[in-house]
């Protein structure tokens, strides 16, 4: 599209004053609620500059972007008006369009005035995408704002040209970190020094920090830790035309304390997409206009009266039916029930990603371009998108793959490490356990390695069987060295069956004459024959309890729990020896 078919599509969109507003919720840890909602504006669905990056490029391009922004602030005031949304309305300013000489002076109050809603509910985000050179205009325009009552958030900070001299200047009471901060932030340690300073600036500007872009829950647990209470992105909310209300559902699985250890067990959260639903009475009509109305509506779950899912309709095949000769004229004022599909997907919020998996690849008839439905206790809560499901199911394989042992398919060294992070950042409750086989090498030395793999195999299965799935983990260092991490309290009692059936299991290795003398004969490190007893475990155990071990790493404690293994070994059989962490100086 040429720069002069741009500017036209521009001068309809502000003419028609046809914007579109979509509303993020930002949310309060602590308080678990939705603090209030960022206002972000689209284009046209149809148009080339439905995108905002587009729209506002020509805009500024044209010189009308403070007439694009006046519109963008008018739709969404009205809009957070007429959907009776709590908390506060961010909006987006730029620093250019406030210091036009032209700039629309109460033009902001005057709309709020008109919708019912106070200045000391808005706060006006600065979002700064080039420099700014007259700060002193810009200070005065902002406490002008101030001055109103308005509430002033500094955008994308690390991000732009200027802004600490911004944060520094115009003191706002937000300060929002630019989301290449909080990207991986749970595996950059810089990043998080990073963010630990803007942390003790806002400390001491009396600034709230508020990180957005979350997509992870492991990004949102090390904030969480850190001491960020307020937060935005996906993993969240996605932005919507009509968005949750002023209370949230259950936080994301990595900063809920009795989530199990072992990612792969992890509910649907990140799955869930908010979306609106209709009850079978609806008309297929008023059906249709919100597909109309929302562009990127592909769905829309079905009703009964107790609030349960009865059906779901699909974008792809409503228009199907309507497209039918005088479709529209029949079915118009027929309720929705008429052509909604029974033939849907509903599965339980607490589910995991691998039963939604299973649960889609049995449907022979379920699209990758359809929807199923979410719910809690059996009532509808939200939709979720068989594509996302598959997107991350490849990239849960592929990092399974990556970081496995090739042997026992088992979490290797950096899953291992992972882990021993979430447990210290989640500050909970757990035995972490350091296993190892008691003679392993004079085995290996007597049968050959292809019967010790057999072994390594066999503990593996010991492992597994022993742990709740839900709350433990089980990872393979290397070698005849294993990591088990105990969440539940009868970890003790696990350890036990855990020796128990390996040195049973283990039977089936040995020649008759070494299993009926309890022992066999091998070289030992010297070269010398020594007599060995039969394959045992020696345990090297760490308790953790919470707040025990403020400042310890995961590489820190995969040493301690290396120390009690070693300590394990010097007792001589199977055996088990326990550092306890609550008594460490």
């Amino acid at each position: 599209m040429t720069v002069t078919e741009q500017l036209s599509a521009l001068s309809a969109i502000l003419a028609q004053r046809s914007i579109h507003c979509l509303f993020q919720p930002i949310v309060c840890l602590s308080e678990r609620r939705i603090l209030g909602y960022e206002a972000l504006s689209r284009g046209p669905s149809n148009s080339p500059l439905h995108s905002p990056l587009n729209l506002f490029a020509i805009a500024r391009q044209a010189g009308r972007l403070g007439e694009l922004e006046v519109l963008c602030r008018e739709t969404a005031c009205r809009r957070f008006s007429e959907l009776n949304l709590g908390g506060q309305l961010f909006l987006n300013v730029s620093p250019e369009s406030l210091v036009e000489p032209n700039y629309p002076s109460g033009r902001t109050l005057q709309m709020l005035e008109q919708v019912g809603l106070s200045p000391s509910r808005v706060v006006i985000e600065l979002t700064e995408q080039t420099p700014t050179e007259d700060f002193q205009l810009l200070y005065n325009a902002l406490h002008h704002y101030r001055d109103m009552g308005f509430s002033i958030a500094l955008d994308d900070l690390g991000a732009g040209y200027s802004s600490l001299r911004l944060w520094s200047e115009l003191r706002p009471d937000y300060v929002k970190i630019d989301r290449h901060f909080i990207d991986s932030i749970h595996q950059d340690p810089l990043k998080r020094e990073f963010v630990g300073s803007i942390l003790q600036i806002a400390r001491a500007s009396r600034a709230q920090v508020i990180a957005e872009g979350i997509e992870l829950a492991e990004e949102l647990a090390i904030l969480g830790d850190m001491g960020v209470d307020l937060v935005q992105g996906y993993l969240l909310g996605r932005p919507q035309e009509f968005p949750p209300g002023d209370s949230i559902g259950p936080l994301p699985p990595a900063m809920d304390t009795n989530v199990a250890l072992d990612e792969d067990s992890s509910d649907l959260s990140a799955l869930l997409i908010l979306q609106p639903s209709v009850t079978r009475d609806t008309t297929i009509q008023h059906v249709l206009e919100a597909f109309h109305r929302q562009a990127n509506l592909n769905s829309l779950a079905v009703l009964d009266e107790r609030g349960k899912p009865c059906g779901i309709v699909h974008r792809y095949s409503l228009a199907e039916a309507l497209l039918k000769p005088f479709g529209t004229d029949l079915f118009a004022r027929k309720p929705i029930s008429r052509l909604m599909s029974q033939d849907f997907l509903a599965v339980e919020r607490s589910q995991s990603l691998q039963q939604v998996s299973r649960l889609l690849t049995s449907r022979a008839r379920q699209r990758i371009e359809e929807d199923f439905i979410i719910t809690q206790s059996g009532r509808y809560v939200g939709l979720g998108r068989v594509i996302d499901v598959l997107k991350l199911i490849t990239e849960q394989k592929i990092q399974q793959a990556r970081h496995a042992n090739p042997l026992t398919l088992l979490p290797g060294n950096v899953p291992i490490q992972q882990c021993l992070a979430r447990l210290l950042l989640q500050r909970r409750e757990a035995a972490v356990c350091y296993v190892d086989i008691d003679n392993f090498k004079p085995f290996n030395d007597i049968y050959g390695y292809a019967r010790g793999d057999e072994v390594l195999l066999c503990l593996a299965q010991c492992l597994s069987d022993c742990v709740d799935p839900s709350r433990d983990f089980v990872g393979h260092i290397g070698g005849d060295d294993f990591m088990l991490v105990l969440g539940s309290a009868d970890w003790r009692a696990r350890i036990e069956l855990l020796v128990e059936a390996f040195v049973r299991d283990c039977r089936r290795f040995y020649r008759g004459e070494h299993l009926e003398a309890g022992c066999f004969v091998a070289h030992n490190r010297q070269g010398q024959h020594e007599t060995f007893e039969l394959l045992s475990l020696s345990i090297g155990v760490v308790w953790l309890e919470p707040g025990s071990c403020a400042g310890m790493d995961a590489g820190q404690l995969a040493e301690l729990a290396s120390q009690a293994k070693r300590k394990a070994k010097e007792i001589g059989g199977a055996s088990l020896s326990l550092i306890d962490t609550t008594v460490l100086e």
